[in-house]
């Protein structure tokens, strides 16, 4: 099929796009004390260079004690770590790129296979790490405050310091999503309840200070996950009438974009609904918003498996790139192509499919 659509252009608010490729947010634990370095750097300005619409970068925690449970992991607060993102943010501008950085508090986490753990226990709504499995503290109000804070303070340093747009991590069972889960938010106060627009209630609040923080034009992205690294079955909204229930408050306080993860982006999000829309369409369909679909675009294997170590090679984009043609979603994030290719998107654009290149675990050692 034409790649037209994936290489039109994208412009909302202040961001303007050059094509609908996003690198997604991958993380890869080469910063020493949450420190970037220039290999991180140089990381993402090869991705600059090699075309990649707008790079997200890989979770990078805000400013709590126990939002990391890996001490390699970039931090988005201290002098030295700013001064890191600075440098990675001037080398993408100087390649002609857009980047934005993915904010992240892990929430209650286990602890690094190293034995590595933070100052503090680990935080989250009720302190579960699983369903009915204790091990972190139940976050106090203050506490949350205190966490709403933090995001707001990265957010203003994102913006000072010249990304493009921020990503809030909002996904995969870390500490926003914990607290979208019923499994894992078992709190009676006003962060809690049955309804899953009452567990809400932090990251409306989360966004309204982070887009108080940044302004009208600077675009604020939401990753959001059904499924969650405890439970791979696990749904928060399992009808439209949930799904936008629980998305229309986000979006009005704030959120331009919704990053919709699916572990395969070809599978529809409600089977019931005769409709093969997988989760990004029906976000854009209820909300209105943009989007971006996600979930092993470009590789056999699904991204947790290949994680896990399974090796996955090339597939078809055709399926991909009807759906971009028919407008189901805008923007397409690209991971494990992006780690062990920095000129992916290049070998896509010219019809170079024979350069194309699998994927392997190994491939998380080196920043290549």
């Amino acid at each position: 099929m034409s790649t037209n659509a994936l290489f039109a252009p994208f412009a909302l608010k202040s961001l303007q796009l050059k094509n609908r490729i996003v690198m997604a947010p991958m993380t890869r634990s080469f910063s020493p004390n949450g420190v970037p370095g220039a290999d991180v750097a140089a990381y993402y300005r090869r991705r600059a260079e090699g075309q990649v619409g707008l790079i997200l970068s890989e979770g990078t925690v805000v400013e709590r004690p126990a939002s990391s449970n890996d001490p390699n992991i970039p931090h988005f607060y201290g002098e030295q770590a700013l001064a890191g993102w600075q440098h990675v943010i001037d080398e993408v501008h100087a390649a002609d790129g857009k980047m934005g950085p993915q904010l992240w508090h892990m929430g209650v986490m286990s602890g690094h296979r190293s034995g590595w753990q933070p100052t503090e226990a680990f935080e989250g709504p009720s302190g579960l790490l699983k369903p009915g499995q204790p091990t972190g503290k139940t976050m106090t109000e203050n506490d949350i405050t205190d966490t709403i804070a933090a995001f707001g303070r990265a957010a203003a340093d994102a913006k000072r310091l010249g990304f493009d747009c921020l990503e809030l991590h909002g996904a995969h069972g870390y500490l926003i999503d914990q607290f979208f889960w019923a499994g894992l938010n078992q709190r009676t106060d006003a962060y809690g309840g049955d309804a899953l627009t009452a567990r809400s209630r932090l990251a409306v609040e989360l966004v309204r200070e982070v887009r108080r923080q940044v302004g009208d034009d600077f675009v604020i992205s939401l990753r959001l996950s059904q499924w969650k690294q405890q439970d791979y079955d696990a749904k928060l909204a399992h009808t439209p009438q949930e799904m936008q229930a629980w998305l229309a408050p986000l979006a009005n306080a704030g959120v331009d974009i919704f990053h919709c993860s699916q572990r395969r982006f070809w599978e529809p999000e409600f089977e019931n609904e005769g409709s093969e829309l997988n989760f990004a369409g029906w976000v854009k369909k209820l909300t209105g918003k943009t989007t971006i679909t996600v979930g092993s675009v470009g590789l056999s294997g699904e991204f947790l498996a290949g994680f896990a170590g399974e090796a996955s090679e090339p597939r078809s984009l055709d399926e991909l790139l009807r759906r971009l043609d028919q407008k189901e979603f805008d923007l397409v994030a690209v991971g494990r192509q992006l780690i062990v290719d920095p000129n992916w998107v290049e070998k896509i654009q010219h019809g170079r499919s024979n350069e194309l290149k699998g994927y392997s675990r190994e491939a998380l050692h080196t920043l290549v």
